[in-house]
């Protein structure tokens, strides 16, 4: 209390006015509406925090399922093949951000089990180095990525493709391919059937429907290849992509097509990165409305306590200080629903893998479908930069909104306030 009673008395007289009055029910109902002021400024600040958080998550959770199948970089000969693919893995390696490479053929098939037919991505890989770039042989739920052997023509399916051909371990399928081969009946598809010798689930229904393995050889004797299409590279930073891209492009020899991972869903980035931005101002609008209230809020406080400003004007107290005491109580009102506001969005933010489960099990419903949203979970990635932005940006509208009833306070007449008093 010593400390409190050494702050300058614009200070006291403030927290003064932003606790609740005993005196006259008038007092009560202010105190009310600055309660209502700071629930709403705190579930508007908790509520953007919230939506951030899972946003960043969501695109975290996408990201990382992406990149354990894609390469962060994929490397191909304008060509069409690349014979030399082990001079340009060396080339490569030569850059410090280079981890990792695999030779790969990639071409789109249409996978036939009985009267069932499913398009697909369909990647020819070196099952040795595969590990270099990609997580598909950690994430196996049946066989290994090992089973691939050239001539046998295995193949590994996505966990959602599978099933939707209604194949397991030992199932036969037979592969289409666009390119057609001439036959005394006319052209018909080039065709060939594989055994399913694997299953593997990366969690991201894109990939885990649409996407098979089989061994480089055994692809590129589908696609009457001699060589891979290119290389697939991962690297220590996936953000820095687009730079390592742009480097090896002009320290690679040949006529060289580089792709990072960024510009092969580009679409998806940029409309996430929109609707962040547009939840932002959507939800910092209404921290703005709640802001906002403190100005009735301070409108009635002011004036129900002309008498007061009118003694402490008789006092000596100047216009100043009259105005400096109103913006101190709506900035103090501002700053607790602020805090409660961060309190609130970080604990539901750090906790919402429990909370979410929990009310749909409650209700009975689903919020997230694998087919339409990729993930079933609701993820959240709590950033404290975004969060130290929220406050601010509340605090700062808070502080606004208690401009006008401060002005119009100093304003007031010590005369006319006491004339009926």
């Amino acid at each position: 209390m010593s400390l409190i009673h050494k702050l300058p008395y614009e200070w006291l007289v403030g927290l003064r006015y932003t606790r609740a009055g005993k005196r006259s029910s008038r007092n009560s109902f202010i105190s009310f509406i600055s309660l209502i002021s700071v629930s709403g400024i705190a579930l508007g600040v908790g509520a953007l925090i919230v939506v951030l958080s899972v946003m960043n998550g969501f695109q975290k959770e996408v990201t990382d399922r992406m990149l354990s199948v894609l390469a962060h970089i994929e490397v191909f000969d304008a060509s069409g093949a690349m014979p030399n693919w082990r001079q340009a893995e060396q080339e490569a390696f030569r850059n410090p951000a280079v981890r990792g490479a695999a030779p790969f053929v990639e071409t789109q098939g249409l996978l036939v089990r009985e009267d069932t037919m499913k398009p697909a991505v369909i990647r020819g890989i070196l099952p040795s180095e595969e590990h270099k770039v990609s997580d598909v042989a950690k994430q196996m739920r049946q066989g290994s990525i090992e089973s691939l052997h050239p001539g046998q023509f295995n193949i590994v399916l996505g966990y959602v493709l599978a099933r939707s051909l209604g194949v397991g371990i030992g199932d036969k399928v037979n592969m289409l391919l666009a390119q057609g081969q001439t036959t005394p009946a006319g052209m018909v598809p080039r065709s060939r059937v594989f055994t399913v010798s694997g299953i593997f689930e990366a969690g991201h229904y894109e990939f885990d429907s649409a996407l098979a393995f089989i061994d480089i050889e055994d692809a590129e004797r589908m696609e009457r290849l001699d060589a891979p299409n290119g290389l697939r590279l991962r690297i220590a930073d996936m953000h820095d992509a687009p730079l390592v891209a742009d480097q090896l492009k002009r320290s690679m020899s040949g006529d060289l097509i580089m792709r990072d991972w960024s510009k092969l869903n580009a679409n998806w980035f940029a409309a996430v990165q929109t609707e962040k931005r547009m939840m932002f101002i959507i939800l910092t609008l209404i921290i703005a409305v709640a802001a906002f209230n403190l100005v009735s809020t301070l409108v009635m406080t002011v004036t129900e306590k002309q008498p007061d400003i009118a003694i402490l004007r008789t006092l000596g107290a100047s216009p100043r200080s009259i105005m400096k005491i109103f913006m101190i109580q709506g900035a103090l009102v501002g700053l607790m629903g602020t805090a409660a506001g961060v309190a609130l969005g970080v604990l539901v933010a750090l906790n919402i893998d429990h909370i979410v489960p929990f009310i749909e099990h409650v209700l009975g419903v689903q919020f997230l479908s694998k087919d339409i949203y990729l993930i079933a979970e609701i993820p959240s990635d709590l950033r404290w930069p975004d969060v130290f932005k929220i406050g601010g940006v509340s605090v700062l509208l808070a502080f606004v909104a208690t401009i006008y009833p401060s002005w119009s306070a100093s304003r007031v007449k010590p005369a006319e306030a006491l004339r009926y008093e």
